[in-house]
């Protein structure tokens, strides 16, 4: 079983980058302000080809249609004003209508060196400068050189998060990558776990068959976590091997130090001894019992880990600080 997320930009990077080998036309859109719909995050993105190919979704599919429909016949990229009905934001699970303004521009239009940032799942700032709805020019701008592109996109930059910002000249766009969790094993733990992920804004997923999980884990970056659960040694043990090969940030494995062992053992016949990376029995030493409170552990370790940072009480760190 998986849990689907929204595609963000950093999805839809590599397809976006076939395409400009390929020598296929394609546009990319995504929502830079929205009005009367719930707070929601602006971190959705699609790829939209001539014959009708679409990667991704825009306001969670409510303004698909309409961007399909402008990819065809603006020409050059531009700033969008859509309206979306209340039926269509309830196709798309959404409570009711609103305003959305959106940036609709040819991929090949974009700073080339923005694909290969954004598969790396880099943060990036775009800044359109527009006149009369058109886009004139976009520049790119990562962390050492956003404070060139002026103090506002800076200031969105310093955020950390997905974010546009609307001027009458210019659309300055921040894409920043949402960590992701991938779960490998089933139960309340694995449950707890995604939702308490997703109460932080990350896109968490639980897998239970071995060939997703692997190829899943090999494809997780420095900033995203793998937490591996059970006894199930064929599905754990080929997800760990990956890890330990690849870029995760965060490998967790939950369970008794009996059961770390054998899992030890299964790596060791294979050739994998070097098993520093991995924190197991997984989660900070709360006294934690119930899954969600496992989860609450499990979680505060991993963002300890992404951040280089040891553990502590803030107290005992104000206290030791004269």
């Amino acid at each position: 079983m998986a849990v689907a997320y929204a595609r963000c930009v950093y999805d839809i990077a590599l397809s976006v980058s076939a395409c400009l080998r390929a020598g296929t036309h394609v546009d990319v859109a995504w929502a830079v302000a929205t009005e009367g719909f719930p707070a929601l995050q602006l971190n959705e993105a699609m790829a939209l080809t001539p014959g009708g190919g679409r990667i991704g979704t825009v306001l969670s599919g409510a303004a698909n249609d309409q961007l399909a429909e402008l990819a065809g016949r603006t020409g050059a990229g531009r700033v969008v004003r859509l309206t979306i009905g209340d039926f269509e934001a309830q196709l798309a699970g959404l409570p009711r209508g609103g305003e959305a303004v959106c940036l609709l521009a040819p991929a090949a239009e974009l700073p080339a060196e923005l694909w290969d940032r954004l598969r790396e799942r880099r943060p990036v700032c775009l800044l359109a400068r527009i006149e009369s709805s058109k886009v004139v020019e976009i520049s790119i701008y990562d962390k050492d050189s956003v404070a060139e592109a002026g103090e506002e996109a800076a200031r969105l930059f310093s955020r950390g998060m997905t974010d546009s910002l609307i001027s009458p000249h210019a659309v300055t766009t921040v894409f920043w990558p949402v960590p992701k969790l991938l779960i490998v094993g089933a139960g309340p733990i694995a449950e707890a776990l995604r939702a308490n992920a997703e109460l932080l804004g990350w896109q968490a997923r639980v897998v239970t068959e071995p060939a997703a999980a692997t190829g899943q884990v090999a494809a997780l970056a420095g900033l995203d976590s793998v937490v591996v659960i059970g006894h199930d040694h064929d599905l754990v043990g080929p997800a760990l091997m990956a890890a330990l090969a690849g870029d995760v940030g965060y490998i967790g494995a939950l369970g008794p130090r009996r059961l770390q062992e054998s899992r030890a053992d299964w790596l060791a016949y294979r050739g994998v001894t070097d098993l520093r990376r991995i924190h197991g029995p997984a989660g900070l030493d709360i006294g934690a019992r119930t899954p969600p409170e496992i989860a609450v552990a499990v979680l505060g370790e991993a963002l300890a880990a992404r951040a280089r940072r040891e553990a502590g009480s803030q107290r005992d760190k104000a206290l030791a600080t004269p």
